[in-house]
């Protein structure tokens, strides 16, 4: 009978080997075929206006509109030559031939405008319009390229709306390679840290990017599909998440898995109840990212709108990864994995006794002291949210760096209308255009002119009228957007004429005003999901109550720092208003995993000793590993900041910061101090509830 009952344990434990070598080598082969797309991205990502329109605001209509009276859709770029001392027969020679060679660039459409001298004789300007469906950027690096080398003394520089996404494009560009790099060099630093191996960082790394394949594959044939609109913003959260997330599931199952090897020899059963203790607190994890991001899809921004999908199969790709992958490589590497310093059959379990013991043993002693002083501080760092600046910022303002685009813009508005480059444009039935073209001129606008046909009259296109209105002011200034609105709400005033007013003025303005619309829409809707979520997790009422009402105080605390830091540290000039939407989605999403880590864990221990010391086990028991999961993500979220771009470095310190105040304060003080206030009273109404 012993020799028989071995021999079927040495066939399971084949069949098990088997198994969990065909889930490796299947993975294995999927990172080969995927991965490559992880550098392919970049080509269906859009980075030009219409990636961020609001889907239903009267920009978009005016855009729409605005093709009919085109034969071929362009972006204009907008050449700007200065010489302080008065501009010389030489220079306009000089732009004269450059423009007779820009129709050699594949890409843009005719000659554009000869070359327009500014009224006090310093500079010169022209319009050469590039084709909408051609790269922007090769096309606008191919008409920097030919006007390289003016005469001395001549400055030339390429601006306007294609010369912006040249530059914005530039910026992204850093996504497949620094961003990843850093990430990727912080997140392996701080796994030797913390497991001091070699090895098992290695493992967790492979995991993770095998999941950053597998979901570039999945977004690169969905917007190559043009099922998602994918951009460069998306595309770099996208890269942070999936290493992020990937990375914080495959501590907690390490973490458990080291404990599970100090109770029984063998690997395979230790792996077994690791993975089964810890596949429901990532699972619900995921899940309430997944669906935290997905509540994006209510906004009226396409950058929203895309942002969404984006990051929820991101989020599926790394849970998959974390609980298919990493744990039959585990198994398969058993101890040494952890090598030098295997865990042994019996040796003691170092969290009960260590720094995290020892703060369970602290809030022990004065568990409502603890949860007043840190609500407390936490209301005295959220008193300061109302000084953020998140009213909007001007397109030239995004950009961290000195770019091309912003110094050529500042030019054109020494010497030219600020808005020429980019002018609004107002359409509307042509037989109202009188008053129409009357009611344009509002405080602020410096010229107002009809797009006439051959013939040098105004032309007529399906009973339309299209008008070119100049702005006094850099189309995106603060001053610029508050002459649209006067605009606006003048010529909508012209009864019968159904004028409807665009352009990069508009839809900045629209943007501005969706984002804020999402804000009082996007986040009661996170908030009750997530709370359902949490609810069927606990089985409880109370609990996610409480871990609710704690992760939004943190995001307020979280708000108030970053005002001040970035009033007064950083001197940022604003704030997109999507900035507090995302940092909102991304902070209470991400924010919510800790406290779902550690009370699942409380929970489980509760039912065995009890409320009040399970709630001290599971903290001591947990506590390692939630803050390396908090350092993980926020050095992870801190690498956005090596794009230049203002949006994300505001990002990378919002989230980086929020998960951290997570982590280190409220997961850890906050949270087990109100359950200890509490007690049983936390799972009402399951069993637990009841229970002594």
């Amino acid at each position: 009978m012993k020799t028989d009952s071995a021999s079927t344990h040495r066939r399971a434990r084949r069949v098990i080997w088997l198994l969990l070598g065909l889930l490796v080598v299947g993975w294995l082969a999927l990172g080969s075929v995927a991965g490559p797309y992880t550098g392919k991205l970049s080509s269906v990502s859009e980075n030009d206006d219409s990636s961020f329109l609001p889907e239903s605001a009267e920009s978009t209509t005016v855009g729409e509109l605005q093709r009919r009276f085109v034969e071929a859709e362009s972006v204009p770029a907008v050449v700007i030559a200065e010489r302080s001392s008065g501009i010389r027969p030489a220079d306009r020679a000089f732009l004269s031939d450059a423009r007779a060679r820009f129709p050699e660039i594949d890409g843009v459409v005719g000659r554009g405008s000869p070359p327009i001298p500014s009224e006090d004789g310093r500079a010169l300007q022209l319009i050469v319009p590039i084709g909408g469906d051609e790269e922007i950027p090769e096309v606008v690096q191919a008409v920097r390229e030919e006007v390289a080398a003016p005469p001395e003394g001549l400055t030339v520089l390429v601006t306007g709306p294609a010369g912006q996404i040249a530059d914005l494009g530039e910026a992204f560009a850093g996504i497949d390679g620094l961003l990843l790099l850093v990430a990727g060099g912080v997140v392996a630093v701080i796994l030797v840290v913390v497991y001091r191996s070699p090895v098992l960082p290695f493992l967790v790394l492979l995991s993770a990017v095998l999941a950053l394949g597998t979901a570039s594959l999945v977004v690169y044939l969905l917007a190559a599909e043009d099922v998602i609109t994918l951009n460069g913003q998306s595309q770099g959260i996208l890269f942070i998440l999936v290493c992020g997330a990937a990375t914080d599931y495959a501590l907690l199952l390490v973490a458990r898995l080291r404990e599970e090897l100090r109770e029984t020899d063998d690997r395979f059963a230790a792996m077994g109840r690791a993975w089964r203790s810890t596949i429901e607190p990532i699972a619900a994890s995921a899940a309430t990212v997944v669906v935290g991001v997905l509540c994006l899809l209510v906004s009226d921004l396409r950058s929203n709108q895309g942002l969404g999908p984006v990051a929820a199969v991101g989020i599926v790709c790394s849970f998959l990864a974390s609980v298919t992958f990493l744990p039959a490589v585990l198994a398969m590497c058993g101890r040494a994995a952890f090598w030098p310093f295997r865990p042994t059959l019996g040796s003691p379990h170092p969290e009960a006794s260590g720094l995290w013991g020892r703060v369970a043993r602290l809030l022990d002693r004065r568990p409502r002291t603890t949860w007043l002083v840190t609500t407390a501080v936490l209301l005295v760092a959220a008193a300061f949210l109302p000084q953020l600046k998140a009213a909007g910022t001007s397109q030239s303002d995004i950009f961290l760096t000195s770019v091309e685009s912003v110094e050529g813009q500042e030019v054109l508005a020494r010497h030219f209308p600020a808005g020429s480059g980019s002018p609004t444009i107002v359409i509307a039935r042509a037989d109202r255009s009188q008053e129409v073209l009357d009611a344009s001129q509002v405080e602020g606008v410096s010229e107002v002119r009809p797009t006439v046909g051959d013939d040098g009259r105004p032309r007529v296109v399906d009973g339309l009228v299209e008008f070119e209105v100049l702005l006094d002011d850099p189309a995106d200034s603060e001053e610029a957007i508050a002459t649209v609105q006067r605009l606006r709400s003048s010529v909508h005033g012209v009864d019968g004429a159904d004028a409807k007013v665009g352009g990069t003025t508009a839809v900045q303005l629209d943007t501005r005003e969706t984002s804020e619309r999402d804000r009082t829409i996007i986040i009661p809707v996170v908030l009750v999901v997530i709370f359902v979520l949490l609810a069927l997790l606990l089985r409880a009422l109370v609990a996610p109550l409480v871990l609710l009402a704690t992760v939004v105080l943190s995001f307020a605390a979280t708000m108030g720092v970053s005002a001040l830091v970035f009033n007064h540290v950083f001197d940022f000039p604003g704030a997109d208003p999507a900035v507090p939407l995302f940092g909102f989605v991304f902070l209470v999403a991400l924010g919510i995993d800790y406290n779902i880590f550690l009370m699942t864990r409380v929970r489980e221990e509760s039912k065995k000793r009890g409320t009040h010391a399970g709630t001290l086990r599971g903290l001591s028991m947990t506590g390692g590993v939630i803050t390396s999961a908090g350092v993980v993500l926020a050095a992870t979220f801190s690498a956005l900041a090596v794009l230049p771009l203002l949006f994300l470095a505001q990002i990378a310190f919002i989230v980086a910061f929020g998960v951290l105040l997570d982590a280190l304060v409220v997961r850890s003080l906050l949270v087990p101090a109100l359950t200890l206030e509490l007690d049983r009273r936390i799972w009402w109404p399951s069993r637990l509830s009841r229970r002594t």
